[in-house]
């Protein structure tokens, strides 16, 4: 029955048994009308009304609850489905709604995995030039300073030494640099190796960067370890800059026969309490290539702990 015809028949209902009521010879009204028949017919008319809210009510409750569901949805969260309840077309919108969001929440990872694979593209090609080009450059310059630094006098000696050390310490950097944006390592060694050198590499003023693998880890795709190299370097570069704690720990380790699990936690006040940034947003987005989840919590001895769960697909390692 449509949502139409469900109201009125209500309302029908509740009219009928008004009209019945004054038909029949329960009520009657005199004229003037007496003391006892206004009690009566306001008594009649909050018996209505009250009928009248409480069938409204409960025939667009699963309105309500679809409109919640709309509100609260996030494609990058997914899994999130509005119940089906009633009848008719609510039942149908509510489907559809559903068929909506499964539709939209595939789309989104599909565009978001050729995004991120476009960026990947992008990042080698910049640590391929920032290697080729600007490091040869900084090593050739570098070679004539040393030249240069045996035939100058000795009262300019300090000055090119200092600027021989300038330009050592330029060439390091952009080898680091060339090194995030593409992780050779993890290319060549595995993950485990590239993430041992992410810790031992990265440095911020007060913290500390621990590191648990497992060593039974099982072989992963070329993507799934992409994913959580990303996701575990966002991570702890999010915890050295919005955290204001000490430490980071970082652990991978297998969680049940067909689960990766790498969590971040570090001990300052947390991430939990701010805005999602553009960072976490593109842990959220790498985590859908996946159909992984990805969750930020608060442990006991305080700080944040940012968990990625990752399902290894059926046939295993690679």
């Amino acid at each position: 029955m449509s949502l139409f015809w469900r109201m009125f028949l209500s309302n029908a209902v509740v009219l009928v048994i008004a009209t019945a009521l004054l038909i029949g010879p329960w009520v009657t009204v005199s004229n003037p009308v007496a003391a006892h028949e206004v009690l009566v017919l306001c008594g009649g008319l909050i018996a209505m009304l009250a009928a009248n809210a409480l069938l409204f009510h409960r025939g667009l409750a699963p309105l309500k609850r679809l409109t919640k569901a709309m509100t609260d949805a996030n494609l990058l969260e997914p899994g999130q489905r509005a119940r089906v309840t009633g009848h008719g077309e609510l039942a149908e919108l509510t489907e559809t709604f559903n068929v909506m969001l499964s539709r939209l929440e595939a789309e989104r990872a599909a565009s978001s995995g050729r995004v991120l694979s476009a960026q990947e593209s992008e990042r080698r090609r910049v640590a391929r030039e920032l290697h080729d080009e600007v490091g040869q450059t900084l090593t050739a310059v570098l070679l004539q300073f040393k030249s240069l630094a045996d035939r100058v006098p000795p009262a300019l000696h300090e000055d090119v030494v200092t600027a021989q050390e300038t330009v050592r310490g330029s060439l390091d950097e952009v080898r680091r640099i060339a090194r995030r944006l593409r992780p050779g390592v993890l290319e060549d060694l595995g993950l485990a190796s590239a993430l041992r050198a992410l810790v031992s590499e990265f440095s911020a003023p007060g913290v500390t960067v621990s590191h648990r693998l497992d060593s039974s880890l099982p072989g992963l795709g070329t993507e799934t370890e992409l994913v959580l190299y990303r996701v575990a370097q966002e991570a702890i570069t999010n915890a050295a800059r919005h955290s204001g704690g000490s430490r980071i720990e970082l652990e991978l380790r297998t969680a049940g026969a067909r689960m990766v699990e790498l969590t971040v936690t570090d001990n300052g006040t947390g991430l939990a309490h701010a805005a999602e940034g553009s960072g976490l947003q593109g842990m959220r987005e790498r985590a859908l290539l996946l159909g992984a989840t990805l969750s930020l919590g608060t442990p006991d001895s305080g700080g944040t702990t940012v968990r990625l769960r990752v399902p290894l697909p059926t046939g295993g390692t690679r």
